[in-house]
């Protein structure tokens, strides 16, 4: 069992070509293969869930990695995914995994998907829960309304992910309430929150990521690997049909989709998705 909850485990670096990457490592070393997690559009090491990491981390180590120039992490926020999804690569390689699951959420599953076509042998399974392929529809998130709460200066963090990852449902308002207070209950050092030059460059990377004009199907082809696509059914931050397109052009892919729910699905229903994820990872 895990003995190390997250609330409490300290942010450690490792330091690759000059630039000292944060992360978080906790969990059962003795279990399954780790399962590296890789963050959302200005996310940081504070924004995964508690519920969901300490569950997943009783099987297996979990390893919360931040980009270069996210929060505790140096260096400059990459312009292009491909960049980003470079950085993760030095970073696994820094760590000496031979082999390790991916967890991607909304842009980490954007370098998971990276990751798995450049380093094959290395990745077992994905999971892509609210993401998009590259070409995909609507994968920019730089539609007007979603523009406005992103650059809300003066709009709490707390209410600009209640806004975006959840519906205006009762019930997803209850989760929304529910999810940020698990996110508070961080008792070691927090993270350093991000700038408006992180959510910049990533936002323009995901727009080019978005606007790729390339073979969608070809590229998805190539990753051959398990993978596990998830969202909610009314994702108005990255399209539910991106969704779709993953699951019907993965070679290898399940899908799931959470019903009344968006962006934040995985928070949405957190018993209910460890619960697949738990099961899916065992497949290893």
């Amino acid at each position: 069992m895990n003995t190390n909850r997250s609330s409490g485990v300290e942010t450690r670096f490792v330091e690759v070509s000059g630039v000292r990457y944060a992360m978080r490592r906790f969990g059962n070393r003795g279990g399954g293969l780790p399962l590296l997690c890789l963050q959302h559009f200005t996310g940081t090491l504070d924004n995964w869930d508690p519920e969901i990491v300490d569950a997943l981390a009783e099987d297996r180590e979990v390893i919360l990695f931040e980009n270069a120039g996210v929060g505790r992490s140096t260096g400059t926020v990459p312009g292009t995914i491909g960049e980003m999804a470079g950085h993760a690569m030095k970073f696994v390689e820094a760590l000496d995994l031979p082999k390790l699951h991916i967890l991607g959420f909304s842009l980490g599953g954007f370098l998971a998907q990276e990751i798995a076509i450049a380093m094959p042998d290395r990745v077992s399974r994905l999971i892509l829960s609210g993401s998009a392929p590259e070409g995909g529809e609507g994968a920019g998130m730089d539609r007007p309304e979603l523009v406005a709460i992103y650059t809300d200066g003066e709009m709490p963090m707390s209410e600009k992910l209640k806004r975006l990852f959840f519906p205006s449902t009762p019930d997803g308002e209850a989760a929304a309430s529910a999810f940020v207070d698990r996110l508070n209950t961080r008792s070691a050092e927090r993270d350093l929150p991000v700038g408006a030059d992180v959510a910049g460059a990533q936002l323009q990377a995901m727009i080019a990521w978005a606007n790729w004009q390339g073979d969608v199907a070809g590229k998805l082809a190539k990753i051959s690997h398990p993978v596990l696509v998830t969202n909610g059914d009314n994702d108005i931050m990255i399209p539910t049909q991106n969704s779709f397109v993953l699951a019907k052009h993965l070679p290898n892919a399940t899908l799931i989709v959470y019903p009344n729910a968006g962006h934040g699905a995985l928070f949405q229903y957190a018993p209910t998705y460890i619960t697949h994820v738990r099961e899916f990872l065992r497949g290893e």
